[in-house]
């Protein structure tokens, strides 16, 4: 592991100590199996049943599960294949068992109780540079900044291509509408990627951009989210999330704010086995990816950054002021893409969890192996695998998500959450699979970079009573009572933002 400083958690809450273990290039393959553990063939025997069905960020799929369409059982097969691949490739015999979120009677329940919660109470130090120096400028943290993107791109993330093909924006179609009351235009957007090195992949970038009629050519604040432009059928056995009244869009556009939605599909499959197709297929010439390749949430990321070139285009957007939204796996995405992407002027990070903003070294909901499960490694680069391998574990990883965090410094963003519900059953577990506590936590331990900055990052290491609102500095954090919606924090963000967006 590379040498670092470490940071106590600040919870109060005692743990075991943290062991600074090297992890290997590739773990060995008889390395000691630990009870519990999955190896190769067991996980084959399980991968249609953690890729199908009704999936919060990250759940491990309940009995409760349907039985799988034919095209779904060939996504599963083929994503668990690559996952083998990948293994194989590290040298990994065996992954940590996966945990589950929706029944408390099940032996491999998740935790939710905070006293058990922090198992390594010390965090790598964002302003101590490999080297084990100390960052006290602005000069010296742009270097650290990039020692810590760096190890974000060889082990968790994925490193984009050093060479990409480029983007030719157009306008597909202009409709006049109205939302809520409000006359608006809205523009659906093609973003076609040069396939010439590989012309049997297509990749077409679709946007849909939304303004306020009145305001055409004033140059307004946009918010991006990652979502999809068009309906999407909802998994069996989801319930249909009630909207707020009223929604966001009408919240935005109350303020003269226009609205983006990026198809994250379009640029990037939300599976392994379409690892071969999509932009990362395109540069990969539809070849197997590398274990350093980029993972889907960068590639997702790389497509936010070109919908934000088309915005510098488009005379009805100010293109300095484009925050960037996403809610759960877009979360997650939007995170990354704040963080690697100046430009973005700020962002809501709604219920974004592990493998967001919420810490990898915590044990509360989602973990590591979850993360590694066959529905969710191709967020991740193939490297990300070996902290999940039997025998290790998330004190291993030579970064967590409060340096992810410190990336944005000295930007504002805002964090929100849900609350942990256990009854009545079918609402197991809330918001609880993301772990509310984990994001606040890796945001306060990210707030010193923007003291260097001059400015506040969040102004407590306390964790605030539910319903808190704490915006005074330039992180925005607050939980709600709800479960796993961003709706009831819209309202905080969009105040949080104002301060920013004109």
């Amino acid at each position: 592991m590379t040498p670092c400083r470490f940071l106590r958690i600040p919870t109060g809450v005692s743990g075991a100590a943290t062991r600074r273990a090297t992890m290997p290039e590739a773990v060995k393959p008889g390395r000691k199996r630990v009870r519990g553990s999955i190896s190769i063939v067991a996980s084959a025997l399980l991968a249609s049943t953690l890729l199908a069905g009704p999936m919060m960020p990250g759940l491990a799929q309940s009995a409760r599960v349907p039985a799988l369409d034919p095209e779904r059982a060939r996504i599963a097969a083929a994503s668990e294949a690559e996952r083998a691949r990948e293994m194989t490739l590290l040298g990994i015999a065996a992954l940590n068992p996966t945990v589950d979120a929706r029944d408390p009677a099940r032996p491999d329940f998740a935790n939710f109780d905070e006293s058990r919660a922090n198992p390594y109470p010390r965090l790598p130090d964002p302003l101590t540079t490999n080297a084990g120096v100390a960052v006290k400028t602005k000069a010296a943290w742009a270097a650290r900044r990039a020692e810590i993107a760096d190890l974000f791109d060889r082990e968790v993330y994925g490193r984009v291509p050093a060479i990409l093909p480029s983007v030719t924006w157009r306008v597909a179609e202009t409709v006049q509408e109205v939302i809520g009351t409000t006359p608006v235009l809205t523009k659906k957007l093609v973003g076609h990627v040069d396939n010439a090195a590989a012309p049997g992949i297509a990749v077409d970038i679709l946007m849909n951009l939304t303004t306020p009629a009145a305001r055409k050519g004033r140059r307004v604040p946009v918010v991006m989210s990652f979502g999809s432009v068009g309906a999407r059928p909802r998994s069996p056995g989801v319930p249909a999330m009630p909207a707020p009244a009223p929604d966001y869009r009408e919240q935005l556009l109350a303020r003269n704010w226009g609205f983006a939605t990026l198809d994250t599909a379009s640029v990037q499959a939300d599976n392994a086995a379409g690892l071969t197709r999509g932009i990362i297929g395109l540069v990969n010439k539809g070849q197997p990816r590398g274990l350093e390749d980029w993972g889907v949430l960068r590639a997702w990321a790389w497509g936010a950054s070109r919908g934000l070139d088309y915005l510098a285009t488009d005379r009805d957007v100010n293109a300095k002021q484009v925050a960037v939204f996403g809610h759960s796996r877009g979360g997650k995405a939007a995170l990354v893409a704040l963080a690697y992407d100046q430009r973005f002027a700020t962002g809501f990070i709604s219920s974004s969890g592990a493998g967001g903003a919420a810490l990898y070294r915590r044990n509360f909901g989602e973990g590591v192996p979850n993360l590694a499960a066959a529905n969710e490694f191709h967020w991740f680069a193939g490297n990300f695998l070996k902290y999940a391998a039997a025998g290790h574990d998330a004190s291993e990883l030579p970064v967590d998500s409060h340096e992810l965090i410190a990336m944005v410094a000295p930007r504002p963003l805002f964090i929100g959450g849900g609350a942990l519900i256990m009854t009545p059953a079918s609402a197991i577990p809330g918001d609880g699979w993301v772990d509310a506590r984990g994001m606040f936590m890796a945001s306060a331990a990210a707030s010193p970079v923007w003291s260097l900055f001059g400015r506040k990052g969040l102004q407590t290491t306390q964790f605030p009573p539910i319903l808190t609102y704490l915006g005074d500095g330039e992180i925005g954090f607050r939980q709600h009572v709800e479960g796993h919606t961003p709706n009831p924090n819209w309202p905080y963000f969009i105040r949080f933002a104002g301060k920013y967006l004109k």
